[in-house]
């Protein structure tokens, strides 16, 4: 009985300190890093590319909004100059637009850079006012750059469909 609880002892500390082990180098894993840094910026790319191909016809002033947090570098200052002309465009056709991210992946990441690149397939439902809703289908890229608020879209550009 003794010997029993001996061994179960010693086994019961050799899990305990093989537990500890493996536990200690999954938190300082780089591959589980690069993962985790992979899946944050995937994630932003589905968010904000759904962003920029969504807007409220009733509240255009927060879409633009939403486009502007969504974005930085170039593509931010874009909107910037171009919100106050969509917004008025935007207001009188008083179109509402839905995107949702059917598909997206990362076609290039460097973690230590900062920077990464996605595609992406978006359904757009587009409802205009007073009129019947229509159902796009869209493919893009967008290159993205990790600033002090997380990922964001530096970039986004439609990917022409070839016909072979």
């Amino acid at each position: 009985m003794r010997l029993a609880f001996r061994l179960l002892l010693v086994l019961s500390f050799a899990f305990t300190g093989f537990a500890g082990w493996t536990y200690a180098q999954a938190r300082s894993d780089d591959d589980l890093s690069f993962a985790k840094t992979r899946d944050a910026a995937l994630n932003a790319a589905r968010t904000h590319i759904a962003t920029l191909n969504s807007m409220d016809g009733e509240r255009i002033g927060d879409g633009v909004r939403r486009w502007r947090a969504a974005s930085t570098g170039a593509l931010e200052a874009e909107i910037g100059r171009n919100g106050t002309k969509s917004a008025k465009v935007l207001a009188q056709e008083g179109t509402t637009a839905r995107g949702t991210v059917t598909d997206a992946a990362l076609t290039d990441l460097d973690a230590r850079a900062g920077t990464a690149t996605a595609i992406a397939t978006v359904r757009v439902e587009v409802e205009p006012r007073g009129g019947d809703a229509k159902t796009d289908r869209k493919r893009f890229q967008a290159d993205l750059e990790r600033t002090k608020s997380g990922w964001k879209l530096a970039s986004l550009g439609a990917v022409a469909v070839g016909r072979r």
